[in-house]
């Protein structure tokens, strides 16, 4: 990317994980992720356990990453983190800890929104990966978000349609809680997908006008069909459950697809990129390569490692920014509902 020897350290600390990564011109030498277990007791993450946590874990995951890249402090040319959007207490401990240590280092504080990052992630220098090229649309689609955005460039992105109620992540979520699956329960449900009949259950799409999307009516209505079929056959969720599974995720995917399909009608721009952790669904990878075929689409799926929260996206974004000259300076504060 550059003949310059830029070493970005990247903190990520938005929900709960605690992430750091090294990136040095483009690539990335390490990308540390300690996840937090603690919330799968409760069926969800619960802020002020996370941020806890995060204190805990900040030091080491940091030490880690640059051990792994094999430099020292003294190294970096800038310190990237999340300012947001997120939960508002691990918001805080990332953002304290990146200015302390840019502070103490005399080195740049570049503060980087979570979600640019998820589409960013594509331009991380890794072998065999094309990267989308301008203008192309967005799909970020994770636990707290769904968005389809107009990526113009690496900074100029627009949001075209977003959720009004629920986030994607949230419905396969709640809908594995009525299922009595455990949290996170998206991965299960793709897993048990595979093994069932999609078609078995029929699920009403949500009828929302333009590109913005609504999960929370899905989800009753998901919870409503269960309590019917319990209540006439009692072992109705074990007998049922991987066809249950592939109806619901194939009702999900239809609604992400069909957005996707009148936004490229829309804008006339057939380059798809998907980010965010439910991008890692094998239902939805599936879904947009079949699109190719289907409607002319070129689509671009990150690495696997790069769609849930990881420190590698903040960096790459530390580094465009770093390029630019683009910094924050100490008084920059965490802002849990940023906007791209």
């Amino acid at each position: 990317m550059t003949s310059q020897n830029i070493y970005i350290l990247a903190i990520e600390s938005s929900c709960d994980d605690t992430a750091a990564s090294v990136m040095h011109n483009g690539k990335i030498l390490s990308n540390i992720v300690a996840n937090q277990k603690i919330h799968e007791a409760y069926g969800g993450v619960v802020p002020e356990l996370a941020s806890r946590a995060h204190q805990q874990n900040i030091v080491p995951v940091v030490d880690q990453a640059l051990k792994k890249a094999g430099i020292n402090k003294d190294q970096l040319s800038a310190i990237a983190f999340t300012r947001g959007p997120g939960l508002m207490g691990s918001l805080l401990v990332g953002t304290s800890f990146a200015k302390s240590l840019a502070y103490g280092l005399n080195i740049p504080l570049i503060d980087v929104n979570h979600m640019q990052a998820h589409i960013l992630a594509h331009f991380i220098d890794e072998a065999d990966f094309e990267k989308p090229p301008f203008p192309f649309l967005a799909m970020t689609i994770s636990g707290g978000h769904t968005q389809i955005v107009k990526v113009n460039s690496y900074f100029d992105m627009e949001v075209i349609g977003e959720t009004i109620d629920d986030a994607v992540g949230e419905a396969f979520d709640k809908s594995g809680k009525i299922l009595g699956l455990g949290y996170p329960a998206g991965p299960e449900i793709d897993r048990r997908a595979k093994l069932g009949n999609p078609k078995a259950y029929a699920f009403t799409k949500p009828k929302v006008d333009g590109l913005n999307f609504s999960f929370s009516g899905l989800k009753t209505a998901i919870l409503y069909f269960v309590q019917k079929q319990v209540k006439a056959n009692p072992n109705f969720i074990e007998e049922h459950l991987n066809d249950v599974c592939a109806s619901i995720q194939y009702t999900i995917i239809g609604i992400l697809i069909d957005k996707l399909k009148l936004a490229t009608k829309q804008t006339g721009i057939k380059h798809i990129a998907i980010g965010g952790g439910v991008s890692a669904n094998s239902g939805i990878r599936q879904a947009l390569k079949d699109g190719e075929h289907k409607f002319g689409w070129t689509t671009y799926v990150p690495k696997f490692e790069y769609t849930t929260d990881n420190a590698a996206m903040i960096a790459i974004v530390g580094h465009l920014k770093y390029l630019e000259g683009n910094y924050a300076d100490q008084s920059v504060m965490a802002s849990a509902r940023l906007k791209i």
